[in-house]
């Protein structure tokens, strides 16, 4: 498990750590880690000139180091230097360390323009979002075959990974030192962050982390295998509420994810179109409502509908919400959630039903809340809407966020982007309702829903397009294959 911790209980570790060690040891160690990515990096492409964006702070004094490691290498070595002091030394220092130091008065676009590889030390994770005017510049020059490593974070992006920020560095590779922070794993920052590098420098953390992220051996560590004694019955019963005369495909889906995910006996409530559809692609499944140990409800559901049988539909429906078991909400199902449940409770929404969820529910007084509001911050909505319901809030999208009410967030990003189709969304109701069902937590049953659910579009097909039934029929496949890998 990946796990990133808040710039305070790095920085409070860095400090004890430091106690221990001689003047500048620490910065050493990661100075000479930063170079060896970055020595990696330029036997990959080829280059020789490293142009250094250097800040004030301790990431430009990093960048100053690991570039002098590499002009001892034999590559030709520039930094940027703004109208502030160089974090550490002076010109004529670095010049003697083989690092030729321009300054903002000097022609400095002619020597980023020719970098091969260019080491973003502009900022760290103290600072806040966006770029001094300088560096603005600096960012907007940055020559678009040249390959980018930011040291820490890139520079002007949000350090707490919560906001998109305006402008900003967009790395092709991070190198942060100890462990992962907020910024590298979040969706509103992390497509900036690029492949992201962990240099080992001898920092232990105990605390609890602000973000979770699960690997893929952490599927042998959560997933209910069965042993010689359990049945149909111990293995997990999930009751699927789904689908209408209007629907009828996410129920099918659903469903068929559901068992493939090693459910021990599947439930499902429908209409009568949808019914007759998953009686013939499910044939496991139990018709009607009954004793079950989770429920799933809303995936294709229509609340306005007048259809024959919907009435019915939906009374099983709030009856399950009302219940003290376990549910799944997802879709349809978000318009009957109006009060905080306290059995577990997950809800799966997009942001533009994420959105419409927090409007209804922080009622007229409050301002409307839009979709790109949601985009813009993914993690401070999920976190309203986990407060309001008390449910643990599965945000969908690139990179997709489970949030409690309260403790550390996961953040999984294991889907390629061909998952983004119609019916998606029902698979992982599946998935995470099976997980449920068999006693995960709904944090643990989001976090590594999403995760199998993700591998499983990749190995549909890998590298090409992907249909919601091929996820859902990967499903079996990829579980074997995470388990025993």
């Amino acid at each position: 498990m990946l796990r990133a911790y808040s710039a305070e209980a790095v920085r409070s570790a860095e400090a004890a750590l430091m106690a221990t060690l001689d003047d500048g040891e620490l910065m050493a160690r990661a100075a000479w880690g930063l170079a060896e990515v970055c020595r990696a990096r330029l036997r990959d492409g080829g280059g020789n000139r490293v142009v250094v964006l250097a800040g004030p702070g301790n990431n430009g004094a990093d960048a100053l180091y690991a570039a002098s490691h590499l002009a001892d290498d034999g590559a030709d070595c520039v930094a940027l230097q703004g109208s502030w002091p160089l974090a550490i030394g002076d010109t004529a220092s670095w010049a003697a360390a083989g690092v030729r130091v321009l300054g903002p008065d000097e022609d400095w676009s002619s020597a980023l323009a020719g970098a091969d590889l260019v080491v973003d030390g502009i900022l760290g994770i103290g600072g806040r979002p966006g770029l001094p005017d300088e560096a603005v510049a600096w960012v907007d020059a940055l020559p678009p075959d040249a390959y980018v490593v930011a040291v820490d974070l890139p520079s002007g992006q949000d350090p707490a990974g919560e906001a998109v920020a305006d402008g900003g560095v967009f790395a092709d590779e991070t190198v942060t030192f100890g462990v992962a922070k907020p910024v590298h794993v979040l969706p509103a920052t992390q497509a900036s962050v690029g492949r992201l590098t962990i240099v080992d420098i001898g920092i232990e953390l105990d605390g609890a982390p602000e973000v979770e992220r699960l690997d893929f051996a952490d599927v042998a560590r959560f997933w209910p295998v069965p042993h010689a004694s359990d049945d149909k019955y111990s293995r997990g019963v999930l009751g699927v509420v789904a689908g209408g005369e209007d629907y009828t495909g996410a129920p099918v889906l659903c469903c068929t994810a559901a068992v493939g995910a090693g459910l021990g006996m599947l439930r499902y409530v429908g209409t009568a179109a949808p019914t007759a559809l998953v009686r013939a692609a499910v044939p496991e499944a139990v018709i009607g409502d009954g004793r079950v140990q989770a429920w799933v409800v809303g995936p294709g559901l229509d609340t306005a509908s007048r259809a024959a049988g919907s009435k019915a539909q939906l009374d099983v429906a709030r009856a399950a919400l009302a219940s003290d078991l376990p549910v799944l909400v997802d879709a349809g199902g978000l318009d009957l959630v109006h009060d905080r449940r306290d059995a577990p409770t997950l809800l799966t929404p997009h942001a533009g039903e994420l959105a419409r969820l927090l409007s209804r529910l922080e009622g007229a007084d409050a301002a409307e809340v839009t979709r790109e509001q949601v985009q813009a911050a993914p993690l401070a909505h999920a976190r309203r809407a986990a407060r309001l319901t008390g449910a643990t809030v599965l945000l969908k999208g690139a990179t997709t966020l489970v949030v409690p009410p309260e403790g550390p967030v996961r953040s999984q990003d294991d889907a390629p982007p061909w998952l983004a189709t119609a019916g998606a969304g029902d698979v992982l109701a599946g998935v995470c309702g099976a997980l449920l069902a068999a006693g995960l937590s709904p944090v643990d049953a989001g976090s590594l829903g999403a995760l199998v659910h993700g591998v499983a579009a990749d190995r549909a097909n890998p590298g090409g397009p992907v249909r919601a039934l091929a996820v859902a029929h990967a499903i079996p496949g990829t579980v074997a294959h995470l388990l025993t890998r």
